[in-house]
């Protein structure tokens, strides 16, 4: 038998398997985790803590597809209905649910619909404002336009939005890609930190003239954090050089963490990653080859997909559960809980399983503990009516304690809820706060912020509060707040927190903490110094030593992109203000001192022609080889830059990671440059080095050679005509592209059913009623799973084992153990089929113990050595099976 269709038999022997069902999968029972009982019938998680409570919120009849929710302080739970999914096209199918469980039983007792919006990817509840992050078509067209951030108002409180949404950022993603893939690499979800900014995760589309309600206008190639104030004005980048985040968690010092991935050919592996301002994370162009530079994740846990993320900060939970940033994997059906520990201005981390659920795609809370967790539960690529559900968790020692009408308290009484141990009701007081008196609620922020005896996670809330109220007259205070070492790292970030009052700063606090023993607080001010953009404190950042971690990793190999490494972030953030400050002159007069390192660092990114020259300069004068080498190298990153980006392309979802560019093109100085590096390659006796720069930084100059073949660079152009028959392709593309190519693709369902019955499929399964039932039967799958969901079963055996036909493994008497499934069972004997169809019967009283596995017996793969035509052909052959 051919491998292929060995591999298709034994997938097809257990395709049944993957069946979707409404209903849980039990869990085993552990000494820790809770057991779902059978006889519950509504979705709910699979397993959990059992310190804790989990209990079914609301089904696929009000909430199917959820792709995101958010929580009022006072319980509202709105919900982001999406039944377009991450590569639908089809406008309309989108909602925001608003669910209120008034007698506080774990489920939802009235429901209203919010507002209609397509695509929604992320939702915050502040009073009688929901913020919303969705796509927008257009009326006539019908046709993706953009993404917005908008703010929907409820004055009347009668759970539907008053009127049409207000936008605060328009065309925040691409519209090329979000018309021809959909959301997948879109932007995605929004959050509010103690400083009154909205964090927002984008994923790599990127975007173009993205603008903001002041006029504000930016483009960004790739994923990063941008950030807005809740008036829509001030946006900015905040991190970039990731890939396809889906949400950040935040905790009461404003330090931020996501979960993205790395999905570029070399897996699909997740990534840990705590985001410090002005960072570069180097996805997809320096992560790999370039390491040196960049800011290194803080773990890479292996195959995942990170969805919606929260930083869990609720006095009314178990000690060991809070104070953690948590993190939701759909890929992996799980809430993780990340424990980190200080290491320097970061941390590092250890990974623990919380919360298993159906692909989870968001979780968040309430000031009063209530925590609700999003369930996709295998809704598909495309969104499904039937699929998905919401959960609320809470521990089991927990009683519900009504939050306030905030907007019904005095400052005075508003002040002590910002003294709450709950960072949920301190954002919630805080913000009521700055609606009041300008004048009340400075004095009551103030004393808050400078009060020696009240914990300095209060402290902080008070300290934000105060900025924002004061604005410009509050700047004074802060310089003071700045000089008490408990509060300094924070009053640093919050007197450079906002560029229109930043001329009033003054810059000495900033270069004093340059100096000081905590890394932390160096760090605060090597970023506060690059956002007051005071080109005199250029020398002081030059003075930041660079450490023996800065080594690039040689030839083609991969460097540490996911290892910490705290030594490298103060000189990294250096690197980046003297950038911000475009300190050419100065980083250039450098060069000739002991901080040539970071001078040489620095100038790779500025393409001035002072730089060049500069640059060649030194390179003349010096005698050291070690030291020309370093500026060579430099003169060679500077000889081309990145392409502007115009939205017309993306990298698709396995680029090319080679690096330093991913677009290049060349600028004013690069014919100087190009002439300076032949000259002195025409008087070198190493003409090795520079075959290594055109290699590495992939100059293109022919003088030099190479030892490589140069990979295309662009856009992989998919044309379907050409290489739908091309063997392998399944296992060369990712899911997302497969289902693109399923819409275009439909295949012959006469070769499919060749693939079918030819040798030993029909032995393992049979179509018609009438045939002996040897497996499961195949006859009538097209009526209970769609194409895509049958794709997908192929494609990801794990993502949707049905109950009562998971993997199990049994142990016997004479400690014998069986896998496979349970075809029969009787009161003597069961009956178990394992992954090569043998059959195996056991006398029940053999059996030792039972234990239903979490993975699928059949292994991911099977359908890698399918074009996509043959593999559209065995999904149209099944899918019209409907006996």
């Amino acid at each position: 038998m051919p491998k292929v269709l060995l591999s298709l038999s034994i997938f097809l022997a257990f395709l049944f398997l993957y069946w979707n069902s409404s209903e849980p999968t039990p869990a085993p029972t552990t000494n820790t985790y809770a057991q779902i009982p059978l006889s519950d019938s509504l979705p709910n998680a699979e397993k959990w803590p059992a310190e804790l409570e989990v209990t079914h919120f609301s089904g696929s009849d009000l909430t199917p597809s959820p792709a995101c929710l958010a929580v009022a302080a006072t319980g509202e739970v709105y919900v982001g209905v999406d039944m377009m999914g991450s590569l639908g096209k089809e406008p309309g199918k989108g909602s925001i649910v608003k669910l209120v469980d008034a007698d506080n039983d774990g489920q939802m007792d009235s429901h209203t619909t919010f507002a209609m919006v397509d695509n929604p990817r992320g939702i915050i509840a502040r009073g009688n404002e929901v913020f919303v992050l969705h796509t927008v078509f257009g009326k006539e067209s019908g046709i993706a336009e953009g993404m917005d951030l908008v703010v929907f108002e409820d004055k009347n409180q009668d759970g539907v939005a008053d009127g049409p949404s207000k936008p605060l950022i328009q065309h925040i993603s691409s519209p090329k890609f979000l018309q021809s893939r959909g959301t997948d690499h879109a932007t995605n979800g929004i959050r509010m930190g103690i400083d009154g900014w909205i964090y927002i995760a984008v994923g790599d589309f990127g975007f173009v003239n993205a603008e903001d309600r002041s006029g504000t206008k930016l483009t960004q190639l790739g994923g990063g954090i941008l950030r807005v104030r809740p008036d829509g004005t001030e946006m900015e980048v905040y991190t970039h050089g990731l890939r396809n985040i889906y949400d950040v968690a935040i905790d009461p010092y404003m330090d931020i963490f996501t979960r993205g991935n790395t999905n570029d050919g070399g897996g699909w592996n997740v990534r840990f990653i705590h985001q410090i301002q002005s960072g570069e994370y180097g996805y997809p162009v320096l992560f790999k080859h370039f390491t040196e530079e960049i800011l290194p994740a803080l773990v890479d846990v292996g195959g995942g997909s990170g969805t919606g993320s929260l930083f869990i900060d609720d006095p009314t939970w178990p000690a060991k559960y809070n104070h953690v940033p948590m993190m939701a994997d759909w890929g992996r059906s799980q809430l993780y809980i990340h424990r980190i520990k200080p290491d320097g201005p970061s941390y590092t981390q250890q990974e623990e399983e919380f919360i298993k659920l159906s692909q989870i795609s968001d979780v968040d809370m309430d000031a009063s503990g209530r925590m609700y967790l999003a369930a996709w539960d295998r809704a598909g690529y495309k969104g499904n009516p039937d699929k998905g559900f919401v959960v609320r968790a809470v521990p089991k020692n927990w009683t519900y304690k009504a939050f306030p009408n905030v907007a019904a308290l005095s400052v005075e009484k508003l002040a002590d809820l910002l003294k709450s141990e709950s960072g949920i009701a301190r954002l919630a007081a805080q913000q009521e706060m700055l609606t009041r008196s300008t004048n009340q609620t400075t004095t009551a922020a103030w004393k808050i912020a400078a009060d020696k005896n009240l914990p300095d996670y209060v402290r902080v809330a008070g300290m934000y509060t105060y900025a924002q109220a004061a604005g410009a007259d509050g700047i004074s205070n802060l310089v003071k707040l700045a000089a008490e070492p408990t509060m300094q790292e924070y009053a640093l970030r919050a007197l450079a927190d906002r560029k229109p009052f930043i001329e009033k700063v003054p810059l000495e606090p900033f270069t004093k903490a340059m100096n000081d023993a905590s890394p932390r607080i160096r760090a605060a001010a090597i970023v506060g110094v690059g956002r007051l953009e005071r080109k005199e404190a250029a020398s002081a950042l030059l003075s930041v030593k660079v450490p023996a971690s800065f080594v690039a990793p040689v030839g083609d190999a991969e460097g540490p992109h996911a290892t910490p490494n705290s030594a490298i972030i103060l000189p990294h953030l250096a690197v980046r203000a003297l950038v911000k400050l475009n300190a050419v002159e100065a980083s250039v007069k450098a060069i000739e001192s002991e901080n040539s390192t970071l001078a040489l660092w620095a100038l790779r990114y500025m393409h001035d022609p002072k730089a060049v020259n500069g640059l060649m300069t030194a390179y003349q004068k010096t005698t050291d080889e070690a030291q020309k080498n370093m500026i060579l190298g430099t003169l060679a990153r500077l000889y081309q830059k990145e392409a502007p980006y115009d939205g017309s392309w993306w990298w698709s979802t396995r680029p090319d990671t080679h690096g330093p560019y991913y677009k290049t093109s060349t600028w004013e100085s690069s014919p100087a440059i190009k002439e300076f590096l032949v000259g002195e390659w025409k008087k070198s006796t190493d003409k090795k080095l520079y075959t290594t720069l055109n290699d590495k930084l992939r100059l293109g100059i022919a003088e030099f050679g190479t030892n490589e073949v140069v990979a295309a660079k662009e856009e992989v152009k998919i044309d379907f005509d050409k290489i739908k028959n091309k063997k392998g392709q399944i296992g060369e593309a990712s899911i997302e592209d497969v289902m693109l190519a399923l819409d275009k693709v439909k295949g012959d369902p006469t070769v499919g059913k060749k693939l079918f019955t030819m040798q030993g499929c029909v032995a393992c399964h049979s179509i018609n009623k009438g045939e002996t039932m040897k497996g499961p039967f195949m006859g009538q799958i097209g009526s209970i799973m769609t194409r895509e969901q049958i794709a997908e079963s192929i494609l990801k055996p794990n993502a949707s084992i049905s109950q009562g036909f998971s993997t199990v493994m049994i142990t016997a008497k004479g400690n014998k153990t069986y896998m496979g499934f349970v075809t029969g069972e009787s009161a003597n004997e069961l009956t178990l089929r394992d992954i090569a169809g043998q059959v195996t019967r056991i006398k029940a009283s053999d059996v030792v113990k039972r234990e239903e596995m979490e993975n699928s017996m059949m292994p991911a793969g099977l359908a890698n050595a399918l074009s996509y035509e043959e593999f559209a052909s065995l999904i149209t052959f099944l899918s019209q099976q409907k006996k």
